[in-house]
């Protein structure tokens, strides 16, 4: 098969740094120390993906041509970005160049903003594919992990073509604490059972208010004086700050210590610091629903470096009855092989008060 793949160099560049996305804020995210991201996913895939009688279209540099060619795979060069740092426009005019040479499936590397641009121009026609590299990931075209979606392209003679939701998060709002997310159409993407994400569900917070205030009150009760908490983002671990009577970022990293916020919308450096004033320390997260990612969608601010000094022993996950009721696994993806090895094969999710489910984990 004729393949188009693109990179998107600058996705996810936002997540640890706190941004809550990249889209517009390279050079901020730069500035605060920000590494590059999608790069070193779209070489996990390569790696992962093995021999291949596939064709490849792609763009110059780090848009593709230089991880295909850094891991043996011949392509054909069909775009060159004119500048340095690419924009929106580079990964639309090069997916239009991939579409010209007669690419029949297009491969992306990056976030819901990129999967909106190549959703521009293949619309329902050319089917899409996203290795995850964003900072947030709803869309339903994403496979789960690199490897995976190597997996859906070495079989894709084996792989049903369905329709997804491309979705995206005005992060403008995003970064204010508002989650508004908009579709922008329903693209055609192969899938392989247990291998592609499902679009993100958004829970009615009418009928989620009494379990999410019982799973609070236990998580108030067993919180030790001393020990530092970090709260992810959702509106189940705001219920815990809520509970406490304090003021937290729903779509952020907040840290409470002996019933007080000692930090608000974290990033990795933010986190880092505080972990070295408090040792003893507990991450609280809640899976995104639908999707079940625990970490590594929405949350990278909970890096290698934070989790492997809080220690994966210390990840709490909480969810409601009904939201796991759409999540038959969860998913760790870290970034590193080994340490989301070191989660196990299952966890406890915390349902209630005194409350627990152990469920299925993948890495």
């Amino acid at each position: 098969m004729k393949i188009g793949l693109l990179v998107n160099p600058v996705a996810g560049m936002g997540g640890a740094v706190g941004l809550k996305g990249t889209d517009g804020q390279h050079a901020r995210a730069m500035a605060l120390g920000a590494r590059p991201v999608a790069p070193a996913k779209a070489k996990a895939f390569c790696t992962a993906l093995g021999p291949v009688s596939h064709t490849f279209f792609t763009a110059a540099g780090v848009m593709g041509e230089g991880i295909l060619h850094s891991c043996g795979y011949d392509c054909e060069t069909v775009y060159r970005p004119a500048a340095a740092t690419t924009t929106r426009a580079d990964t639309i005019a090069a997916c239009e160049a991939c579409r010209a040479a007669g690419a029949r499936l297009m491969l992306f590397c990056g976030g819901d903003g990129t999967a909106r641009d190549v959703f521009s121009v293949c619309g329902h026609n050319i089917p899409l594919l996203g290795i995850p590299a964003g900072v947030k990931m709803y869309s339903g075209v994403f496979a789960t992990t690199p490897a995976a979606a190597a997996e859906i392209v070495s079989r894709l003679g084996e792989a049903s073509c369905m329709d997804a939701e491309v979705l995206d998060v005005d992060e403008e709002a995003y970064r204010h604490n508002t989650l508004s997310t908009t579709v922008y159409g329903i693209a055609a993407t192969p899938a392989l059972p247990g291998l592609r994400q499902a679009s993100k569900w958004a829970s009615d917070g009418s009928s989620e208010g009494r379990m999410q205030e019982e799973i609070a009150r236990f998580i108030v009760d067993i919180m030790r004086p001393g020990t530092l908490y970090l709260l992810g983002a959702g509106s189940t671990t705001a219920a815990v700050t809520a509970l406490l009577g304090l003021e937290g970022t729903l779509l952020g990293v907040d840290a409470v210590c002996d019933g007080r916020v000692v930090g608000q919308d974290l990033n990795e450096g933010g986190i880092c610091a505080l972990l070295e004033r408090h040792p003893a320390a507990k991450i609280i997260v809640s899976p995104i629903g639908a999707q079940g990612f625990v970490l590594g969608r929405g949350n990278q601010q909970f890096s290698p470096a934070v989790l492997r000094r809080a220690g994966p022993e210390n990840l709490i996950v909480i969810a409601t009855p009904a939201k796991l009721s759409r999540t038959p696994s969860l998913y760790i993806d870290t970034g590193d092989d080994c340490l989301n090895a070191a989660f196990g094969t299952s966890i406890a999710v915390i349902t209630g008060y005194a409350m627990a489910q152990r469920i299925p984990v993948q890495t």
